[in-house]
């Protein structure tokens, strides 16, 4: 689900229903329908449905306990992240090696896509970039995805613990902060980058065995929150290498979500971007480090419709949409 600002939005929708309830004739005028889809009304923030009994494709089955940049094993293995020799088989736990150089997809300015975490994955969209749940797909539905030319990219939760995932038991306590605004979730202290750095590992490693091209890990902005934890913005940096890291250690692209501030320093690092309501907030000029380095910026808005940002948009080369908050099927593309 969206990830931006949770609290933020859960507060904006209190706003709502209570204005609602003191006006109860007053209609906003926010249910859309298009081409696309059937708007379903206004978005109502739900945390995502439990996963069903997993599969053995919804369970991280790849060499997930590997640690890459760990402390080097002994000189008769090879250090993480270093391709076996020729013949050999690879150690247990270690991930797998990098792609060849310049084999990371890049995804180009102006890229159409399609964004969907709920409901039933629509595949019919004729957009050549899809971004879903990593968990709640499996290997065919990726393979799928590939015969129509589409690239697929892997949402998993990189910020905060979600005790509707298979790998909840996973994170100690002493990881998980102050709730998010969603059911269910908490945030990570990142400052406790050793423990985390295998278990998001572990997340990458069955994304690369599905078959997703890239990875879009999600709340990679905890040190703006109230998270429980005294963290800055170096800390934040920190974590947000490390996870840049895995990804290309795998062959695959990462995106980086929000955390606008930062991307002047972590532009060089991530191959495109993914934004929630730039708009809305009047940040979208933030985000044209991306653009200038040839580097997509994918982007939703909640609330603004088309006919406010999309001129903007455009001019700036985002790749833009207006979306449901629960991030089903529906889109209306500028």
């Amino acid at each position: 689900m969206t990830r931006r600002s949770r609290p933020l939005l859960a507060a904006i929708a209190l706003t709502t229903a209570l204005l609602a309830s003191s006006c109860s004739s007053s209609d906003d005028g926010d249910d859309d329908t298009s081409a696309d889809a059937t708007g379903s009304g206004s978005p109502v923030a739900t945390a995502p449905a439990v996963p069903q009994p997993a599969t053995p494709s919804d369970t991280p089955t790849d060499t997930g306990s590997a640690t890459p940049g760990a402390t080097p094993p002994a000189p008769a293995t090879p250090a993480p992240g270093t391709p076996p020799a020729p013949g050999s088989p690879r150690p247990t736990g270690q991930p797998p090696a990098p792609g060849p150089a310049g084999a990371v997809w890049q995804p180009k300015p102006g890229v159409t896509w399609q964004w969907q975490l709920g409901g039933t994955l629509d595949q019919s969209v004729d957009v050549p970039v899809y971004d879903i749940d990593g968990f709640e797909h499996d290997a065919s539905v990726v393979a799928s995805l590939h015969a129509k030319g589409r690239k697929v990219i892997c949402y998993i939760n990189a910020g905060s613990w979600e005790d509707f995932r298979p790998d909840a038991a996973a994170f100690s306590k002493s990881m998980q902060g102050s709730g998010n605004g969603w059911q269910g979730e908490k945030w990570f202290d990142i400052r406790q980058i050793d423990k985390l750095k295998p278990l998001m590992a572990t997340r990458f490693d069955m994304c690369k065995a599905k078959g997703f091209d890239a990875v879009e890990p999600d709340l990679l902005d905890a040190y703006i929150n109230k998270t429980g934890f005294p963290l800055t913005a170096d800390d934040q940096l920190k974590y947000n290498r490390m996870i840049a890291g895995l990804a290309h250690e795998r062959g695959m692209a990462v995106a980086l979500k929000n955390d606008l501030d930062q991307i002047p320093a972590l532009v060089g690092d991530f191959d495109f971007a993914v934004n929630e309501q730039c708009a809305e907030f009047s940040e979208c000029d933030k985000l044209s480090p991306f653009i200038k380095a040839g580097k997509a910026v994918l982007h939703v808005e909640y609330k603004v419709p088309t006919s406010k940002f999309c001129g903007q948009a455009k001019a700036l080369g985002l790749s833009s949409m207006e979306k449901h908050l629960e991030l089903d099927a529906w889109r209306q593309p500028c």
